[in-house]
């Protein structure tokens, strides 16, 4: 690590996907580690995009993001959560949800204010807290009767005088698991009582399984006024690449993202933004029959692990299936992750990484299914190599 970095990065070396997604590479392993789809996303969006750029459509959009993929998401927002948000001041293009994230945390969070997350959190929640100069402050995630859920004391003790913002992500990446109603309620009341602000990561808003309902927070009561919502394009339409995510959120919010942002990136891709447009307002039908093919291959993938020795948790949402290593005699996930391209010819992403307490998730892997068919089925047959 670069003795030039400041301190409060020393934490944060290469991202455990860059370096297990190398590690496919190298040894020619079958990738279930990170999640991006084998496949792109509907043709005509594609055709979309592909004609703005050849009709020239390759400068500066605006900064804000191009008016009809803002007008586009206010009315996703409408139709599906029934949240108005006023395109032209409510609504901010981001560069994916990543930079979303990134710019509401560096916005909101003074030095030194606290920010509740969920364990285990994607990578970039504890990295953008520390570029804030903000105190993470955790909850963990357990499992119980086949899902991770978190207990409302705990949530509760975890709230400080100085507790400012909390991050909640459902359908929730790494585990699966899509909060309740219940649980949502559980987190509106807190954020209520202690006047703080919600960062709610929706990216994988519509990739919900076995009639779970992916619940906004926004729309509960009292929390419109004080959510931060952030989603993108790229696991709803299969175009991770595109890097093409909004903000949701009240006038007075949104300037503070954008604040950040238009001195980080400045703007958006203006041909991926009005693809975007498009697929919001005419690509409903493909998405859905998206959700179904993940149902099947998440079902696909977990009876091959099974068979295969490890103890699955069927996820409610995502792209993600937990699986625990004990079964096989295994007991530290990141030592077997890293074991594994060489071992089996298959990567997976070690869960405890994703921890302040490591060993709470220290012997589940995680496992990607948004893969074709054949390559599920090949992965399988490889992994059945650690039980022999």
């Amino acid at each position: 690590m670069s003795e030039r970095l400041v301190s409060r990065m020393r934490g944060f070396g290469e991202t455990i996907f860059a370096e297990m997604s190398a590690l496919a590479v190298r040894t020619g392993a079958i990738n279930l580690g990170q999640g991006f789809p084998d496949e792109s996303g509907p043709a005509a969006m594609l055709r979309h995009a592909a004609d703005a750029i050849l009709a020239g459509d390759n400068q500066y959009p605006p900064g804000p993001g191009v008016p009809e993929l803002r007008a586009a998401v206010a009315e996703q927002r409408r139709a599906r959560y029934g949240l108005e948000y006023d395109p032209a001041t409510e609504v901010f293009v981001t560069v994916g949800a990543t930079e979303g994230i990134a710019a509401a945390l560096l916005g909101l969070a003074e030095p030194g204010d606290e920010v509740v997350v969920f364990e285990p959190y994607y990578d970039s929640y504890a990295a953008m807290v520390a570029m804030a100069g903000a105190v993470r402050r955790t909850v963990t995630l357990r499992p119980e009767h086949g899902r991770f859920t978190f207990d409302p004391d705990e949530l509760r003790a975890a709230v400080t005088p100085r507790t400012r913002l909390i991050m909640v992500n459902s359908p929730h990446n790494p585990t699966g698991t899509v909060f309740t109603r219940a649980e949502l309620e559980s987190i509106a009341a807190v954020c209520r009582e202690h006047d703080l602000v919600a960062i709610t990561d929706e990216v994988y808003e519509y990739l919900t399984f076995d009639e779970a309902e992916h619940i906004s927070l926004a729309t509960l009561p009292g929390m419109r006024e004080r959510t931060v919502v952030v989603a993108s394009t790229g696991k709803t339409f299969s175009v991770t690449g595109w890097k093409t995510g909004w903000v949701c959120a009240p006038a007075p919010f949104v300037d503070a993202v954008r604040t950040v942002a238009q001195f980080v990136t400045f703007t958006a891709s203006a041909p991926y933004q009005r693809a975007t447009a498009y697929a919001l307002r005419e690509e409903t039908a493909w998405v859905e029959n998206l959700r179904k093919s993940l149902q099947a291959k998440r079902d696909r993938l977990i009876s091959g692990l099974d068979a295969a020795g490890f103890a699955t948790l069927r996820p409610q949402g995502t792209y993600f299936v937990q699986a625990d290593i004990r079964p096989l005699g295994f007991t530290d996930g990141l030592e077997l992750a890293r074991a594994l391209p060489e071992r089996a010819g298959v990567v997976a992403i070690p869960t405890q990484v994703f921890y302040d307490y490591p060993e709470a998730g220290a012997h589940f892997v995680r496992f990607a299914f948004c893969k074709r068919e054949d390559v599920i089925d090949q992965a399988v047959e490889r992994l059945h190599a650690l039980a022999r």
